[in-house]
């Protein structure tokens, strides 16, 4: 029987497109769906058929499993990849849903993968390792969402080298029996696939995201916090950029090499702003510069990425949590002992000195636990 091919572009219910694709996957079908990078092959691993299925399509890869366990987004892999570290754990809250495949361990005692039948175990599971992907194309999120057990999916071999169109898809997988069509994927190209253990994060196969930029999202982001953000987050920063260069060893401008993004934006902040005058004296004479500095908006983006959040006042944590609730771990002012800064806009320079005064003794205070157990030089 041929399969049944949805074009999601012509549908007058995305809704209805859903329904049957989390049908067809509750009964043990398999499903081709859109990803933003390629097609794939789903199904539920609670049936048999389907994990068999679904082995039948996967592309064969020597010492990696045979399929990804789909995630609905980073919190959902810590229960089946337990042991996954602080550096692994930013890189995929940041870069997913996205085309990044992280490869953890899969024999962790607390691990989900343990539940799941002998058949299901053995395709998920290679080399002692899982497969872990949360594509970015919202329909397979929201089937997701909608089911309660754990779905599989299959990434075909194809001639281009990944399955771009629902044609692709057909027929590197013959065996499924719906195909939802999206048109085109928006990049044509495979996920990059990532090794997370103990040691770090590194690169097994090249994808659509770059080293350069997987570095980045897996780095220590510490976001401070103001108002405006000319003048005390601004000098945090620098004053934090610095400290944490002077313990590795390293220019201001190389930190963010070294696994560290330092960051400020402000509350009611205009992006492009330039720090005030004052500011950018008083850290002249430390030795920091805000001559390039533009001020940015605390948005809902920084928040979701930053690691550590420090506010310069108590009103302004406040103001951050009424409005993202979900960051209050991550959330503090920047005085340990919940001393707000000084506001020094409109003051003379000797106010800014005392500002960066204050700022600096609270880092200082702070330094051991923002940078870590970084040896000193």
């Amino acid at each position: 029987m041929p399969p049944t091919v949805i074009d999601l572009r012509r549908s007058d219910d995305a809704r209805d497109v859903i329904h049957r694709a989390v049908q067809a996957l509750a009964e043990g079908w398999c499903v081709g769906f859109p990803t933003e990078n390629e097609y794939v092959v789903a199904g539920c691993l609670r049936h048999d058929r389907a994990v068999e299925r679904l082995s039948a399509s996967a592309a064969a890869r020597v010492g990696e499993p045979a399929l990804a366990l789909a995630m609905r987004g980073a919190e959902e892999s810590y229960d089946w990849a337990p042991g996954i570290g602080p550096a692994g754990r930013r890189l995929l809250r940041r870069c997913w849903p996205g085309p990044v495949a992280a490869i953890v361990a899969g024999d962790h005692p607390d691990s989900l993968v343990g539940r799941l039948s002998a058949p299901a175990r053995g395709a998920v599971v290679g080399g002692g390792n899982v497969r872990l992907r949360a594509p970015g194309h919202p329909l397979l999120g929201e089937c997701l969402k909608m089911l309660a057990g754990p779905v599989g999916i299959a990434e075909p071999p194809a001639p281009g080298g990944v399955p771009a169109s629902a044609a692709d898809l057909l027929a590197a997988a013959p065996g499924v029996a719906l195909v939802i069509d999206d048109g085109p994927t928006r990049y044509g190209q495979p996920p990059t696939t990532v090794s997370i253990d103990a040691e770090g994060i590194r690169v097994v196969r090249p994808g659509i995201v770059s080293e350069e930029t997987l570095r980045r999202l897996s780095s220590l982001m510490v976001l401070f916090v103001c108002t405006g953000n000319t003048c005390r987050s601004p000098m945090a920063e620098a004053l934090f950029r610095t400290m944490v260069a002077e313990r590795l060893s390293c220019r201001p401008d190389e930190v963010e090499d070294r696994g560290m993004v330092v960051a400020s934006a402000g509350l009611s902040a205009w992006g492009g702003g330039r720090a005030s005058a004052g500011a950018v004296e008083a850290m002249a004479e430390v030795g920091a510069d805000l001559t390039a500095h533009e001020s940015q908006p605390v948005t809902e983006n920084l928040v979701r990425q930053a690691d550590v959040i420090l506010t310069m006042t108590a009103a302004h944590r406040a103001a951050i949590l009424q409005q993202f609730p979900e960051a209050a771990g991550r959330v503090s002012m920047l005085s340990p002992e919940r001393q707000d800064v000084l506001d020094p806009i409109g003051g003379p320079l000797p106010t800014y000195r005392r500002c960066a005064q204050q700022i600096q003794r609270y880092l200082a205070a702070r330094i051991d636990t923002l940078a870590g157990p970084v040896p000193r030089a």
